[in-house]
């Protein structure tokens, strides 16, 4: 009653802008989660496909590790299950998720780069 029209019209201005101060408010957390997709999820979700596929390819005669740290040559591989042999008369199951790694056989082993002087 005692407001005049001037008032009643920046009322209705300041609702508007309300949603564009909200919209504003929330672009740093989806600036946020566009930075941790690409710095963490997805290079993360590549690694865990380059290790299911690297696991899906082993076959018999292959030198793998397991979770638990054990070396050995795989014997026998099914759908699900690796029969690997850690040496004479030593041969066990693991599940194929389980392992960490998969050398095919004839790889060559990882280079050595550092260099003893027989001078030092």
């Amino acid at each position: 009653m005692f407001e005049t029209p001037a008032y009643a019209q920046a009322a209705g201005s300041a609702a508007a802008t309300g949603g564009m101060a909200a919209l504003i408010g929330f672009l740093p957390y989806l600036a946020i989660f566009a930075i941790f997709y690409f710095l963490i999820i997805r290079p993360q979700q590549n690694r865990v496909k380059q290790h299911r596929a690297m696991v899906d390819a082993v076959k018999k005669g292959d030198d793998v590790i397991t979770g638990g740290g054990i070396i050995g040559k795989a014997v026998r591989v099914t759908d699900s299950e690796v029969e690997v042999e850690a040496g004479p008369n030593m041969r066990f199951r693991v599940l194929k998720s389980t392992l960490a790694d998969v050398k095919p056989r004839g790889a060559p082993a990882a280079a050595n780069d550092t260099t003893i002087s027989k001078g030092e």
